[in-house]
């Protein structure tokens, strides 16, 4: 799919590598952007820096179905069309099985974790498709490309996450079945698993820290460039012949237990 006036959908999209692939996509490759995001200021922030006239933010929970209905609907009224939607909104969130006395988790933190991290991405990905399949098909072949973020904790979750890791290794479940049943209406689906990346949050972390995160790495030695994340959803969204994949963006690095 060309990628030049498509709109693109990211959740996630006002910080991390949401705004970077907002940020690329938008200069580099010419989308229209709509970024659904619950940090209000933050997405606003980040639609001035890439321009209100190519892009727009959305308040947006997207473990609420009303919430991403009518942030859907407002994308259809500003651009009048959905073509691409990456599904990046997640939690990092971190306990164990059990706690140090030995007691078990409460079910409500691994509940809120799949709230978001895993119904959500369904909640979007389908309120999107719903769209896309309306479009008119690119070259008789497709009318849009959803890209479900997951991560190297899908494979090698480490300790104290659990949920984490269970909500990750459920968007890599989707890519099949979705894209089997959404091809019929001219829809890919994919997933990336990234490893680090030197986002601004983990930039700003103590320089022993980044040493040592950077010493796990294997080739090359260093954390991602966001940019090379977002080059990556860009290819899959130019490469039709890419469907129902995951892609590990980690440098071959592997997440140790600790």
């Amino acid at each position: 799919m060309r990628i030049q006036d498509k709109v693109v959908v990211i959740t996630g999209g006002a910080s991390g590598l949401g705004l970077a692939t907002a940020n690329y996509l938008l200069t580099e490759k010419g989308a229209r952007i709509a970024i659904f995001d619950q940090d209000v200021e933050a997405g606003e922030r980040a639609v001035k820096a890439l321009g209100g006239e190519r892009a727009m933010f959305v308040a947006t929970d997207v473990a609420d179905e009303a919430s991403v209905h009518a942030a859907t609907e407002a994308v259809m009224v500003r651009f009048g069309a959905i073509h691409v939607c990456i599904n990046g909104a997640a939690i990092a969130s971190g306990f164990k099985v059990l706690d140090r006395d030995g007691n078990a988790a409460p079910l409500a933190k691994f509940a809120k974790t799949t709230a978001v991290n895993l119904n959500g991405v369904f909640n979007v990905m389908s309120k999107c498709a719903a769209k896309m399949a309306k479009n008119e098909a690119e070259g008789g072949e497709e009318r849009g490309v959803v890209i479900n973020i997951s991560s190297g904790a899908a494979y090698e979750g480490q300790i104290g996450q659990s949920a984490y890791g269970a909500t990750k290794a459920g968007v890599i479940g989707m890519n099949i079945p979705a894209a089997r049943e959404l091809a019929s209406v001219g829809v890919r689906v994919n997933a990336i698993a990234p490893g680090l990346f030197l986002t601004a949050m983990v930039a700003a972390l103590d320089e022993k820290v980044l040493a040592a995160l950077k010493d796990a790495m294997e080739a090359p030695k260093r954390l991602g460039d966001p940019r090379e994340f977002a080059h990556t959803c860009a290819y899959i969204i130019e490469n039709a012949y890419v469907n129902g994949e995951t892609i590990r963006l980690d440098g071959a690095a592997r997440l140790r237990a600790r």
